[in-house]
């Protein structure tokens, strides 16, 4: 997708905080038509993706409440029609409406041909996938030619369908670790699209959307909060779920909601220090476990346990808002956090309480509304931490910098900001991708390079961002966290060889792609930090 920013938004926000050369400073708002607009698109595009790995499981599984699991799904899918009318118009609302729920009935078939061991429906679901992809990316690029590229959409939604299906295939495996971390990745990476969407948006419609920028320090740090909020929400009802069922893979649904107390931990830790890290950690970490004790008295049908639970999550509430109010008193009042947190913890015994009762229905209405409620929680926490450092999201209102970088297939020579340097070997094109050194680029652009031979291996580092890929793999890692590229990455020449785009867009730049003589451009605006020297950024 054209200006795709897969930069912070799937990584721990210690990156956002820490790394401002990854993010563009542009405003200390965390509100605004573009925030908003990138807020919403990532709420409902994360919320798809793992209503639709549930959904699918559910199917699989022939699960009673399977549904009201697919009526969430479509409902997100009206929500969603609504915003792309709300921006190109009701008929293109409709429009988009057709086409995107004629994907996730093509999930349904999947699962269906699955269940009944049926090759060749299988098949053709995945072939139906597959020209699905192609009418979405034209419908967008249709409706903003200027900004959205129809085949970097495409090869987007190519992503996007695998990241389900690789959810779904792990999980009929048995393979439940694999499951969830596929259902994380896809998640994260609805996120990535949301931003790319905003940016195209705002970028066509300059009077609606004054601040255009949809990514700036503040910004990144409000979606950042959302994303593991919402995450955490719906991972933590869904685990509740499997708890009381007794199903396999419950182990591996907690384990994926403790991980993403670990991201929020971290978070906490990079603005705050460690040992509020550490002590976030701790009060966060006992709600699940009072969550999880009210599961297991829920199923030893112990009432006494069940009103212990719910008095431990009393006091979490008032330990957690005391715990923010302390840190930030002068943003943060305790009492609206606690009845925050109050709000939240009713919205998850709702849910669990209906799917106990078999109302399945208010089951989904309780979820939707946990995960929404999450998002304005995030946006107050980013308000209040952007207003206690300012310094770390306001920047000089200096006009910024554009840095470029010239290469061509079939050519060994890069120009960065047109200094030319002659690389022993050149890009070159795979499979319809382009690919380009690793070290050239980096290096090119201030990063660290580090060669691990006997692992095939090798490491970006660019202050606290650090970017590792292995030859032969179709991912990465960003500071741990695991990131699809879509393509293998190469040995050629003796050089590691990465796709352009990937690579490019990993870092915020966007691509010109010229066909006419094979030779790309990169581009980025780097601001001008008021406090912060460029060459600091990348010690």
């Amino acid at each position: 997708m054209h200006g795709l920013r897969v930069k912070i938004t799937g990584l721990l926000l210690s990156l956002l905080l820490l790394v401002p050369a990854f993010a563009s400073a542009h405003t200390v708002s965390t509100k605004g038509p573009t925030p908003d607009l990138r807020s919403a698109l990532g709420q409902l595009l994360g919320e798809h993706a793992l209503l639709a790995i549930v959904a699918m499981q559910k199917g699989y599984d022939g699960a009673p409440d399977f549904a009201q699991a697919a009526g969430a799904l479509n409902q997100n899918t009206d929500d969603l029609s609504a915003a792309v009318a709300s921006v190109y118009g009701d008929d293109a609302g409709a429009a988009f409406k057709k086409v995107w729920s004629s994907h996730i009935g093509y999930f349904v078939d999947y699962v269906k041909a699955t269940a009944a061991k049926d090759e060749a429906a299988r098949a053709k679901a995945v072939a139906d996938l597959e020209s699905y992809r192609m009418a979405q990316a034209k419908f967008f690029a249709d409706a903003n030619p200027k900004y959205f590229e129809e085949k970097a959409i495409a090869d987007g939604l190519k992503m996007h369908i695998d990241h389900l299906l690789a959810a779904f295939n792990d999980y009929v495996g048995k393979n439940y670790a694999a499951a969830y971390d596929d259902a994380k990745t896809a998640y994260a990476h609805m996120y990535m699209t949301g931003d790319a969407l905003a940016g195209g948006i705002a970028a066509q419609f300059p009077a609606k959307f004054a601040d255009a920028v949809a990514s700036n320090p503040a910004s990144d740090l409000r979606s950042a909060l959302e994303q593991k909020l919402g995450e955490h929400a719906l991972l933590a009802i869904f685990a509740m779920q499997k708890g009381i069922d007794g199903a396999p893979d419950f182990a591996a649904a907690a384990a994926s909601l403790n991980r993403n107390t670990d991201e929020l931990s971290a978070a906490v830790a990079s603005v705050y220090g460690a040992d509020a890290g550490e002590a976030f950690k701790k009060v966060w970490s006992s709600h699940i476990g009072y969550f999880v004790d009210y599961v297991k008295a829920t199923g030893a049908k112990d009432e006494a346990a069940k009103k212990k639970a719910v008095a431990e999550l009393e006091e979490y509430r008032m330990a957690q808002a005391k715990f923010f109010a302390d840190a930030n008193p002068a943003n943060f009042s305790r009492q609206a956090i606690a009845d925050g947190l109050k709000m939240h913890i009713d919205h998850l015994l709702n849910a669990f309480e209906a799917y106990v009762a078999k109302d399945y229905a208010a089951v989904y209405a309780d979820a939707r509304t946990a995960y929404a409620h999450m998002f304005p929680t995030g946006a107050v926490l980013a308000a209040g931490i952007a207003a206690q450092f300012p310094e770390k999201f306001h920047t000089a209102a200096t006009a910024p910098t554009v840095m470029k970088v010239w290469f061509k297939v079939g050519s060994n020579q890069l120009i960065i900001d047109g200094k030319s340097t002659t690389m022993n070997t050149k890009p070159y094109m795979e499979n319809g991708t382009a690919y380009i050194p690793l070290r050239y680029l980096a290096e090119g652009i201030g990063a660290k390079v580090t060669w691990d031979r006997a692992a095939q291996s090798v490491w970006i580092d660019a202050g606290d961002a650090k970017a590792q890929f292995w030859v032969g793999k179709k991912f990465m890692e960003m500071n741990g966290s695991r990131m699809e590229i879509g393509y293998p990455v190469m040995m050629k020449d003796d050089r590691v060889q990465v796709p352009v785009r990937f690579i490019a867009e990993l870092f915020g730049w966007d691509v010109a792609w010229n066909a006419k003589d094979w030779s790309i451009m990169l581009t980025k605006a780097m601001e001008t930090m008021a406090s912060t020297d460029m060459a600091d950024m990348h010690h």
